[in-house]
């Protein structure tokens, strides 16, 4: 949420409270039963599913009838009839058959007829010993339960209408009345139930997927085919509990949270579905039985293992989604994960990046960027919806017309485009909740290309439709360039357009009036987004500016991850005023009135006035788009404890005197299933064998358990084993990716995250150059006491930014020079692993013994890569910045690595500019590089410029000395064996503040104010 034109901004939280109703029985039974009534408001140009099937039921419609259960144990000599009246609707039988197992009676027999809309069912069912039941205390108690399950716990008759849509046969429809009663038999017999979870139904839908969605013959089909058909038979199951989780939120019409974010990072689906669906082994035993043959591998592991094995081989087919780029993107991807599993109303909006951001791919040690065509082959998990599209306008002009006599601004269009929804259920863990994911792909109007094709225009057509397009085609285009400028600013409003469109037609479907849209909306968004919000209530909703401007401030709530003023969004103003015209009159408004109210507060203070102003004036003028989030959003939230003592005392402290109020904090978290559960099923399995439960998945606080036993040498026996399992898993990948082979007794020491100045890949390189001059000058005797180290590095340089594709093409130049040296072998390799993403970070993360996270104190808003690699047990080097204070006082200094300058002192060493001394350690390999040691002489001078002369910003020089202890530090923890599996045992159980469940639900509590809405089973 930080007003950037990047991502978006928002955080990550922790375990929801139980919803009331969670903890009742009807919980347990209820079936849900949500509405699909829709409101389709003028602005909605095309929901033809709305009207597509009129015979659906509606929510709207009352039911009166009385739903009613009775018992008799007359009518049978060996067991007890219960007779069950109620409206007929989907999955109502199988809650009833579950309550009767629940109770631990069987089910001997059951007969149905049909009263109109209602079915007489009667069940006769003995107790578990075969007896009829005669004690009337449990006949209560059954009828109680049945009747909750039938009523959704409300013990009354007004049942709402079936929640996968029942057809309703009108009176009239059929004429004869038996014929009526077989047909609704038939019907309710077919869709009485969700799909089946056993190896052979699952089978079953596989086959069926390769014959009737891939095209291929079940008798033959190729591994990729066998994934489509498999992620498409997990996609039913999703879209079976999307369905019942909207249809519920619907119903109970909850306040709800839209996180808007311009990237989602999400990674592979497969393996994440299954697992929170809760049939991964299921499906693995499916695949066994398939005819998948992996001999080799069985000799090698146990069967469990294999099974799970299987269904890795096949989830690799998918390639991951390219919606977004570095610890931003999956910051967002983690909170929708705890948002499902924590049961919050919410829903996330995004774009749909034909091309995401580029595939880096590395020639002669340089990065070249190429597209990333993750989308030719299709994308199973998402769902089309054709029919949900909206119009988007730029450019134009606005004119002041009269109506009703009101005199109200109407903005002209030079350019429409449409934004075409793509779903993407994002399952729960451990609930029946599946929320969704909106992507918006971009389109040309329809009504545009027709009239360049019937005048003969082809060119123009097609050149609209590239125009169009281009929006939802790339992620971050270069914005050096005014027209990189202007792209960036449409694919912010064209998602942020598209999703407000959507979530107030959504709340009209429910609603007439306004008033209650605070209580009904919680946002995450660009900062676009409130302007937007402005013009549609005053411009097209007709609310005077008032109450429109009270609504705006209740329903937006800000987190920013700038720690720096310079890094803050500004648009210019004549682009803002050229694309969205309107827009700049509201922001200009909505200045205006603050200046006028701030002058009130603080007087003619001109300076103060000016810094807090939403325009900043000068040759060029600009909108501070951060100012604009902070005076109309009714929280500001930093994302880590470093990061709000530096909004509050740096880059918003103007603001910060003014509403302290305003201003909190919550640590980002990462979510455990994807980083612990998916990335490292050893580590899972192992944890849940100590902990003697696998609650910790969900309740991530229970991993704290693992400290007692920190020091037993069983598990610290066990937890080596797991590593070295990981280590070589990343081992055979780093061969099969760059040739090279790598000691699984070394320690794997990794830095991957995006390649940035900042984050101080160049002082890594640098230590590396520095080990390996100390090797070269050691006797061979003392080359026995090195500890051997495999050195990592992966990310990727934007492709503007030249200095970060030097520190690429130096880490490739160096170990060019290192792992070609015979004298050095084993005890010194450098890898650099090319288009790190998802999949690759979790092979990467579970094999890793130590993570370098080297950012210049103050620089790190909070730093979600840390929190992935203490989750799976590796120590952390790392400087005291972003949320590494809170991992400190979580598992001690005594377990990580710390080094280099604290976040006070940076200032204050930077003013001394070349008089700062640094160490001749550093001197000597920024020497060897400048000299042309490791080639490319003139291409690194401008490399070495950034940390000589007095021109080094991020302290790469003072802070070496400390670097290199803390490296030695770390050096000898990894010798001492027990030591080193303590640490990081103590790593792995300190990690439950990190998790993103508890992230969500402090800002479910503290900033967005809203309650879980658990979905019955």
């Amino acid at each position: 949420m930080s007003a950037i034109s990047l991502p978006l901004f928002t955080v990550g939280l922790d375990q929801s409270k139980p919803s009331p109703s969670s903890s009742s029985s009807a919980s347990l039974y209820s079936p849900f039963s949500p509405s699909r009534n829709r409101f389709c408001s003028s602005s909605l140009h095309c929901i033809s599913s709305c009207h597509v099937k009129p015979a659906r039921a509606s929510t709207s419609e009352s039911i009166h009838e009385t739903s009613t259960i009775m018992f008799d144990n007359n009518d049978s000599s060996d067991s007890t009839a219960f007779i069950i009246r109620a409206r007929n609707r989907i999955g109502l039988l199988q809650v009833i058959t579950r309550v009767f197992k629940v109770l631990g009676l069987q089910i001997e027999k059951a007969t149905v007829e049909f009263e109109g809309d209602f079915f007489i069912k009667k069940f006769f069912v003995t107790d578990s010993h075969g007896r009829k039941i005669e004690d009337h205390e449990s006949l209560n108690r059954i009828e109680k339960a049945l009747l909750e399950a039938v009523t959704g716990g409300n013990g009354a008759a007004s049942v709402t209408p079936a929640s996968r849509g029942i057809v309703v046969r009108r009176a009239g429809l059929v004429a004869d009345s038996g014929e009526r009663r077989a047909k609704s038999e038939r019907m309710f017999h077919l869709m009485d139930g969700f799909l089946k979870n056993d190896p052979i139904s699952l089978q079953k839908d596989i086959l069926d997927h390769v014959e009737y969605t891939v095209a291929r013959s079940r008798f033959s089909f190729d591994d990729f085919e066998a994934y489509q058909a498999l992620s498409h038979s997990v996609r039913d199951r999703l879209i079976e509990r999307w369905h019942d989780t909207q249809q519920y939120f619907k119903r109970k019409d909850p306040k709800r949270l839209y996180f808007l974010s311009l990237e989602f990072l999400m990674g592979r689906s497969l393996s994440n579905s299954v697992i929170n669906l809760g049939i991964r082994d299921e499906y693995a035993n499916a695949l066994k039985e398939l005819g998948f043959e992996f001999e080799v591998l069985a000799e090698q592991v146990n069967e469990d293992t294999l099974l799970l094995l299987l269904l890795f081989l096949v989830s690799y087919m998918e390639g991951d989604a390219c919606l977004g780029n570095g610890g931003l993107a999956r910051l967002s991807a983690c909170q929708m994960d705890s948002l499902a599993t924590l049961d919050y109303p919410a829903w996330g909006y995004g774009l749909r990046y034909q091309y995401g951001l580029f595939r880096q791919v590395i020639l002669d040690g340089f990065q070249h960027e190429q597209p990333d065509y993750w989308l030719n082959f299709g994308n199973p998990w998402e769902i089309e919806r054709v029919h949900v599209s909206y119009e988007v306008k730029f450019y134009g002009n606005v004119e002041e017309e009269t109506v009703n006599g009101k005199k109200c601004k109407v903005w002209g269009p030079g350019e429409t485009v449409e934004a075409v929804a793509y779903d993407n259920p994002i399952p729960g863990y451990g609930t029946r909740n599946t929320i969704n994911l909106r992507l918006w792909a971009a389109k040309p109007s329809g009504k545009l290309d027709m009239e360049s094709y019937n005048t003969g225009d082809y060119i123009n057509a097609v050149v609209n439709r590239q125009r169009a397009e281009t929006i939802s085609s790339i992620l971050f285009p270069d914005d050096r360039s005014y027209q990189g400028k202007e792209l960036r600013l449409k694919q912010q409003y064209f998602f942020v357009s598209a999703s407000l469109q959507d979530i107030i037609r959504r709340f009209k479907d429910s609603h007439s009036s306004f008033d209650d849209f605070p209580e009904k909306l919680n946002d995450t968004h660009p900062s676009i987004a409130i302007a937007e919000v402005m013009r549609v209530l005053i411009d097209e909703e007709h609310l005077d500016w008032n109450k429109a401007w009270d609504i705006v401030c209740k329903i937006f709530s800000f987190t920013t991850h700038n720690v720096i003023s310079e890094g803050l969004e500004k648009i210019p103003v004549d682009l803002l005023g050229s694309l969205l015209p309107r827009h700049l009159q509201i922001i200009y408004e909505i200045n205006f009135k603050f200046m006028e109210e701030l002058k009130k507060r603080i007087g003619l203070d001109y300076s103060r006035l000016s810094r807090m102003s939403i325009v900043e004036e000068g040759a060029v003028k600009h909108i501070r788009m951060a100012n604009l989030s902070i005076v109309c959003s009714h929280t500001v939230d930093g994302v880590s404890k470093v990061h709000s003592e530096l909004l509050k005392t740096r880059v918003f402290k103007d603001f910060y005197e003014l509403w302290p109020q305003k201003f909190q904090y919550k640590t980002n978290g990462v979510t455990q299933r994807r980083w612990i559960v998916v990335s490292n099923p050893s580590l899972c399995a192992l944890i849940s064998k100590w902990l003697r439960t696998e609650a910790w998945i969900r309740d991530v606080d229970l991993l704290s358990g693992l400290q007692e036993y920190s020091m037993d040498a069983n598990l610290q026996q066990e937890w080596r084993m797991v590593k070295k399992v990981n280590k070589m898993r990343l081992a055979e990948y780093i061969e099969v990716m760059s040739g090279l082979k790598v000691s699984v007794d070394a320690m794997f020491d990794v830095q991957v995250k995006r390649i940035h100045e900042y984050k101080r890949q160049f002082l890594n390189i640098l230590g590396i150059i520095h080990r390996y001059e100390c090797i070269k000058n050691m006797e061979k005797s003392e080359r026995r006491k090195v500890v051997p180290r495999v050195c990592i590095i992966g990310g990727k340089a934007a492709p503007g930014y030249e200095i970060a594709k030097k520190i690429i093409k130096l880490c490739h130049a160096v170990a060019e020079k290192v792992n070609n040296d015979t004298d050095v072998g084993d005890l010194l390799k450098l890898v650099f692993i090319p288009d790190y993403n998802v999949s690759i970070a979790e092979l990467v993360i579970p094999g890793s013994d130590l993570s370098q996270h080297l950012s210049t104190a103050g620089h790190e808003a909070s730093g979600t890569g840390s929190m992935k690699f203490l989750m799976n047990g590796c120590l952390l080097l790392a400087t005291v910045d972003g949320a590494t204070v809170e991992i400190v006082e979580e598992i001690g200094a005594d377990n990580m690595f710390l080094f280099g300058a604290k976040v006070h002192e940076v200032p204050a060493l930077r003013e001394k500019g070349s008089s700062l001394k640094t160490p001749l350690q550093f001197a000597r390999v920024v020497r060897m590089v400048r000299d042309g040691y490791f080639g490319y002489k003139d291409y690194f001078k401008s490399l070495c410029d950034t940390v000589e002369g007095g021109k080094d910003f991020y302290l790469l020089g003072y802070d070496f000395a400390s670097y290199l202890e803390a490296q030695a530090a770390a050096d000898k923890a990894f010798v001492d064996e027990e030591k080193w599996t303590r640490m990081s045992i103590l790593n792995t159980a300190g990690s439950a503040r990190f998790s993103s469940d508890r992230t969500i639900e402090e800002y479910a509590e503290d900033t967005w104010r809203i309650e879980p809405c658990k979905c019955p089973l």
